[in-house]
């Protein structure tokens, strides 16, 4: 089901403005054969990704249980509508990653089963935590995947040319709803805990620990290969990691200042694209699953 959220044109209680958000099913279609190095080339970069993807199915249902547990505390009706369709865009999200994932283990990276297991241990625990410091840190992985977006989308030609379009086109729409709902995680941290200093600890808490499970996935893919011990694939892997750090570093470290508020980040216009162009599409189109992007294109536009 599609559901356009009510707030379009609503103010906080603060008089800050809401950002419209629409909840889209995950309908993206992977084939059985769907291999784990899907942009040519570039084995590295591809699994690095789907080490990522790997954790999406155990910090986004934590994500829905701590921004629900926290809307229930909320009088302001905008911020509950938004946590709302933040719960909702993520359980798309984390249900897409599941499938896509299952594609991934079905082709033999048996290894992942046991990283999954310390996963859901690990937030299983961190779901004990208090309220606070479990907002302070999905704000802070919040505003991680800003940088995230506006590097993989600025250079999605590069990045992305010839890849698989299912893969790429599911990647992006997640990194577009991130940015959709880039308020919401802030919005509610600031409504139920407000405070500075959690809030900066949680920008670090939360960024750093899913780039350290991202990487031990993406380590036990890579030694699946047979790839991790070879000395040109760990260059490979800085050599990622760096441009990674170069891409999002910057939005990362001004969530860390006092003050910081998402509203200030400005959309990439591909993103703004992507949203006009969804809402815009036929919905018998829509029933027949998302639009792919095409990578074989020059300038990889919008796919609708």
């Amino acid at each position: 089901m599609v559901a356009a959220n009510q707030i379009a044109g609503a103010e906080l209680a603060s008089g800050k403005p809401c950002q419209p958000i629409t909840v889209r099913p995950g309908a993206f279609s992977f084939a059985d054969d769907t291999a784990a190095h899907w942009i040519p080339g570039e084995p590295e970069f591809a699994q690095m990704i789907n080490g990522a993807s790997f954790v999406m199915p155990h910090l986004e249902p934590f994500l829905v249980s701590t921004l629900g547990e926290a809307a229930r505390q909320i009088s302001d009706r905008a911020i509950k509508q938004e946590a709302r369709e933040f719960c909702l865009q993520e359980t798309q999200h984390y249900r897409t990653h599941r499938r896509f994932n299952d594609r991934l283990l079905a082709t033999g990276y048996s290894a992942l089963e046991q990283v999954e297991a310390e996963m859901a241990g690990a937030y299983v625990r961190l779901g004990t935590l208090p309220l606070g410091r479990r907002l302070a840190y999905s704000a802070g992985f919040e505003a991680m995947t800003l940088g995230v977006t506006n590097w993989l989308v600025s250079q999605r030609l590069q990045l992305f040319a010839g890849a698989d379009p299912a893969a790429t086109s599911f990647i992006l729409w997640h990194m577009v709803e991130e940015t959709e709902h880039k308020l919401v995680a802030h919005d509610v941290y600031c409504a139920v805990t407000p405070g500075y200093w959690r809030r900066a600890f949680g920008v670090l808490h939360g960024a750093l620990d899913v780039i350290r499970w991202s990487r031990r996935c993406y380590i036990a893919l890579l030694e699946h290969d047979g790839r991790w011990r070879s000395l040109r694939s760990r260059l490979k892997v800085w050599y990622w990691a760096v441009r990674f750090l170069a891409g999002a570093g910057p939005t990362l470290l001004k969530a860390l200042l006092p003050g910081h508020d998402p509203r200030n980040e400005r959309n990439h216009p591909w993103v703004d694209q992507w949203i006009a162009g969804y809402a815009r599409l036929d919905p018998a189109i829509r029933a027949n699953g998302m639009p792919l992007v095409d990578t074989n294109s020059p300038t990889m536009p919008v796919p609708f």
